[in-house]
């Protein structure tokens, strides 16, 4: 019988964030370190039944394993997002026929939408959480030139990123053969030429990138369980 497996990113995203905290993933988001919120929701969801955690160093190894899902295994990231994802790749059991690939830098993903990823994703081979833009994009051509961007076509990449397992597979390998440079997990796909769904995500998902941010996670988390 094939497994789901979920890989939670704390290497990629864990950089430190200046005068505030040591590691953004751990650090305290209503009780809880941050890393323990995407853990939650994996688990309430229950859309896995493997999980691959990556760590940094030691010592976020240590905060780690008291909230890491179960069964987990824990690889060590690298120095770039892209080499986490593919360390974690490279340590999935034979029989994993599908994976969820999450920054836990975003700690406000629910259950219902794993659920749907998880629907869709047996059907479409890839798909992404996204939600559209609403800003004006305008892209600058050099000499104060710009040109306006159709905001009806963008749209913002979120995590989780989910794929058929063979695929993914496929798609890294050929990133690491080429040595493409990439930002998602979508971005390796694209690459062969294949098709990514999307899934819109009417909720807010933001990334924790400062410690600014901190306080308003704490306010959508407290707005989501009313």
């Amino acid at each position: 019988m094939s497994r789901t497996a979920a890989i939670l990113l704390a290497a990629g995203s864990s950089r430190r964030m200046v005068g505030a905290v040591a590691d953004k993933i751990l650090a305290p988001l209503a009780g809880k370190p941050v890393f323990a919120h995407s853990a939650a929701a994996f688990v309430r969801s229950g859309v896995a039944d493997f999980y691959v955690v990556t760590y940094r160093d030691q010592a976020q190894l240590v905060g780690l394993s008291a909230y890491a899902p179960t069964p987990s295994i824990f690889v060590r990231g690298g120095a770039e997002r892209q080499d986490s994802v593919a360390a974690a790749l490279a340590e999935l059991p034979d029989d994993i026929s599908h994976v969820f690939i999450h920054d836990c830098a975003r700690p406000l993903v629910r259950p219902e939408q794993l659920a749907a990823l998880y629907k869709i994703v047996r059907r479409e081979h890839a798909v992404v959480l996204a939600h559209r833009v609403t800003d004006t994009i305008k892209e600058h051509r050099g000499e104060g030139r710009l040109r306006n961007l159709d905001r009806r076509h963008l749209w913002a990449m979120e995590t989780p990123q989910v794929f058929d397992r063979a695929l993914i597979a496929r798609a890294y390998a050929k990133v690491a053969a080429r040595k493409i440079a990439i930002t998602d997990d979508a971005a390796a796909v694209e690459a062969l030429g294949r098709p990514v769904a999307l899934l819109e995500n009417p909720h807010p998902n933001p990334k924790l990138t400062s410690p600014a941010d901190l306080p308003y996670l704490e306010f959508l988390l407290a707005r989501a369980e009313v």
